[in-house]
C-alpha cells in the first residue's frame, strides 16, 4: 500500500515547503515526481527551484530538458513517470491517476483555499476506502509540521 500524506499550507506558500520536503526526499536518495494542475506552473516551479536559495538548488527536469531517467526530480503536469520515481508530490489542484505504484504520496494543498480543501477531502476519503495509509499534517506556529490525526 501506498503512504498517503496531506500537507495543508496555512503558515508558508508552497514555494517555501516543497523544496523543504524534497531536499529530505533527496537526502533518502528518493527519486521524485513533482505533479503541478498546469504546464504554466511547472514552468514556474521549474524556474524557482533553480533559484530558491541563495546556497542551494534542486536538480530536476522537464519534458523540455529530456534525459529523464537520469533526474532525480521530474516535474509535469501528467501522470507521467519517467524517472521512475517512488515518491509523486501533487500540487496545485493535480490528482494521480491512481493512488498505486509508489511508496509516498504527497499533496500540498492551500488551507485557506475552499476547493483546494474539498480536493484533499475527496482524496483523503479515496485513499482510506483503498485501505492506504494516510496522514494529515498541518503547521503550528512555531513552524513545526504536527501530524492531526
Amino acid at each position: 500500500m501506498t503512504e498517503v500524506l496531506f500537507y495543508q499550507l496555512d503558515r508558508r506558500p508552497l514555494e517555501a515547503v516543497l523544496p523543504e520536503l524534497v531536499e529530505k526526499c533527496l537526502e533518502r536518495s528518493w527519486k521524485v515526481v513533482i505533479q503541478a494542475g498546469t504546464e504554466e506552473r511547472v514552468e514556474a516551479l521549474d524556474a524557482h527551484l533553480w533559484t530558491y536559495r541563495d546556497d542551494a538548488f534542486l536538480p530536476h527536469g522537464t519534458r523540455k530538458d529530456g534525459n529523464a531517467a537520469l533526474q532525480p526530480v521530474w516535474l509535469t503536469a501528467g501522470n507521467d513517470n519517467p524517472n521512475g520515481a517512488r515518491v509523486r508530490f501533487l500540487v496545485d489542484g493535480a490528482e494521480p491517476e491512481t493512488f498505486e505504484g509508489f511508496d509516498r504520496l504527497v499533496f500540498l494543498f492551500d488551507g485557506k483555499e475552499p476547493a483546494a480543501l474539498d480536493r484533499a477531502r475527496a482524496a483523503w476519503k479515496t485513499a482510506r476506502a483503498e485501505g492506504h495509509a494516510a496522514t494529515y499534517w498541518q503547521q503550528a506556529a512555531n513552524g513545526r509540521w504536527e501530524q492531526k490525526f
